[in-house]
């Protein structure tokens, strides 16, 4: 009766969990089964779609490459530290999840638009937000950085404090002891937050279509298209764009694998 009742419980656990891969795999199948090969090479030969393409992998990689910079000494400071409202400061990197990503984009361009502090301090020193690759790779930033936060920081938490202290003991510099010992023992989920990261930022609509329209980002183009024509000529670059999304991803995920 025991094994009656756990294949009963794994048959069950096993149909609910199909139709969780199928709810994922259903749309995309479907999407690639009702395009045909003409309407596809039409598409990758469209200066427009490809122009788009570039914009995005390019702006995708701009904001991943500067948040970086910032992100990865945050989460150690953060992580190797104890100080007040320490939750709070983590928390707040978790906000751009929660805020819609139309609202996200308001509020960036209330920051970095031409009439505002930070956006005249951009325009003297040759940078403008609006409409340009870097409003694209910031609106992109802001909303996929907790990704890389919170891949990072719980990387960071996993290393032992003893090796670093064992290191310090021994003469190692602070600087040492961090390019030496921390970020080699979490650089795997450093990756896999850069992955998700730029696998996002490629991925983000509501927020860049507030801050430029124009450069078309793949996602903006499936959607002017989508719009003014319809189904039918939206679909084509829909599927090349999750092709060239999946790819990416698949790839990236085996840098991080190596």
């Amino acid at each position: 009766m025991k094994q009656v009742s756990l294949d009963w419980f794994r048959i069950t656990i096993l149909l609910l969990g199909s139709f969780a891969v199928l709810f994922i795999l259903a749309p995309i199948i479907g999407l690639f089964l009702s395009s045909n090969f003409p309407e596809l090479k039409s598409a990758l030969i469209d200066t427009e779609v490809t122009d788009s393409i570039y914009t995005t992998i390019f702006s995708a990689f701009l904001a991943t490459l500067c948040s970086i910079i910032f992100v990865i000494p945050a989460a150690y400071f953060i992580s190797r530290n104890t100080f007040p409202l320490k939750k709070l400061i983590i928390s707040l990197f978790d906000l751009p999840v929660v805020i819609p990503h139309t609202a996200a984009g308001i509020a960036i361009l209330g920051i970095v638009s031409r009439n505002t502090a930070v956006g005249k301090f951009a325009d003297a020193v040759g940078i403008n937000f609006v409409g340009t690759h870097f409003g694209i790779a910031l609106a992109m930033a802001f909303v996929s950085i907790p990704f890389l936060f919170n891949a990072t920081l719980t990387g960071f938490d996993s290393v032992p404090k003893k090796f670093e202290l064992a290191a310090s003991n021994l003469g190692a510099s602070p600087l040492r002891v961090f390019f030496t010992i921390s970020l080699p023992l979490a650089w795997r989920a450093i990756i896999g937050g850069i992955v998700l990261m730029f696998a996002r930022g490629m991925s983000e609509f509501g927020a860049v279509i507030i801050i430029a329209y124009h450069p078309m980002t793949t996602p903006v183009l499936i959607f002017e298209r989508f719009t003014s024509y319809g189904l039918a000529y939206s679909r084509p670059v829909a599927i090349i764009f999750i092709a060239i999304s999946l790819l990416t991803f698949f790839l990236l995920r085996m840098i991080k694998r190596k």
